[in-house]
């Protein structure tokens, strides 16, 4: 019970249990040509996109920073690779599809790279560098798509989001790669020990011959780049290009899967395993809220309730606060109840 994944993975297993209780076919799996259909499914597809930018954004906590420009990033990488692939009048060209995608990434990359540049190199605060390109993201992609919103017909760029191999959804294996990916480079390299000194101490880093500024420029680069992917999966997954919809309120579900999987925002230790947990864990919240079928007024209400339910059950000072209290009450209600002769 001590372990830090201990807590994700009950409230996960809770939220799984619950589904299956009230709907015994959300764990129920089906097989159509080949491929795997149900909720379970859908939840493992529909989590890529998160996946992706909390990874990054594991990174960015971990050197005490914050990037609230995510979801204006996937609108930008999304914009340029559609862009391309409709002035070029054909969608389903290889080498069209290959540019397309590429300057997607690199379009997340420099983004990035910006956000980088201005937290490591002029100083300036993350929250107050990452809000302006989240202001502006969403406007220079709109530029992009001339203020309409990009439409194509392509199969081969469907098949990120909507394609499966192995009888599984291909963007699952998306999700896969790029956590095998930052785990080998945080876990088996220095890089994550160097990460988590300079969310420690950023100035006894330094003295210590750590180069902070390059860990951080590079953890913000990184948080670009996997949100430029969630970018292109999210135009794949509804073949559009919609800057005002793209990755919408998606940095603040990636915060919440950092905290939810136990990293703390303080900057430091962090857990790209209780990420993981995290994500799934808010995929299948958003599950169970549309099958009870909250009406969409009430969900933003609805997903704060659980979220702190979820937050106060992680809490180690709030388990020992009720410990406490279960003390005292059970302690008050053992002793006897004293009786009072009175004399007649």
């Amino acid at each position: 019970m001590k372990h830090r994944l201990f807590w994700p993975v009950v409230v996960l297993l809770a939220l799984i249990l619950v589904n299956t209780l009230s709907r015994p076919s959300f764990v129920s799996i089906t097989v159509q040509d080949g491929r795997l259909y149900g909720s379970l499914i859908d939840i493992l597809r529909n989590s890529a996109p998160l996946m992706l930018v909390a990874l990054g954004m594991t990174l960015v906590i971990a050197t005490r920073g914050i990037d609230l420009s995510v979801g204006a990033v996937m609108a930008v990488s999304g914009a340029v690779a559609l862009q391309i692939i409709q002035d070029s009048g054909d969608a389903a060209n290889p080498s069209v599809l290959a540019v397309a995608i590429g300057a997607g990434l690199l379009a997340g990359l420099a983004c990035g790279l910006w956000n980088g540049f201005l937290i490591a190199v002029l100083g300036i605060q993350p929250i107050i560098a990452t809000l302006v390109l989240m202001l502006a993201g969403r406007g220079i992609a709109l530029l992009i798509t001339r203020g309409f919103i990009t439409t194509i017909n392509s199969d081969p760029y469907k098949f990120m989001a909507q394609g499966y191999v192995v009888g599984l959804p291909f963007a699952f294996y998306v999700s896969l790669a790029a956590i095998a990916i930052v785990a080998v480079i945080e876990r088996r390299t220095a890089l994550g020990v160097l990460t988590e000194a300079v969310g420690i101490n950023p100035e006894a880093s330094r003295l210590a011959g750590v180069r902070a500024r390059g860990i951080i420029w590079g953890a913000y680069a990184a948080s670009g780049l996997l949100a430029g992917f969630a970018g292109l999966l999210y135009s794949s997954n509804i073949m559009a290009a919609d800057a005002n919809a793209a990755g919408l309120y998606i940095e603040l579900d990636a915060i919440l899967a950092v905290v939810l999987g136990g990293t703390s925002l303080a900057g430091g230790t962090f857990s790209l395993a209780g990420t993981v947990v995290g994500v799934f864990t808010i995929q299948t919240l958003k599950s169970t809220i549309t099958f009870l079928g909250v009406p969409p007024a009430v969900t933003p209400v609805f997903m704060a309730a659980v979220v702190v339910l979820v937050v106060l059950i992680q809490s180690s000072r709030f388990r020992r606060w009720v410990g406490r209290l279960g003390g005292r009450l059970s302690v008050r209600s053992a002793q006897p109840v004293e009786r009072t002769e009175v004399a007649s």
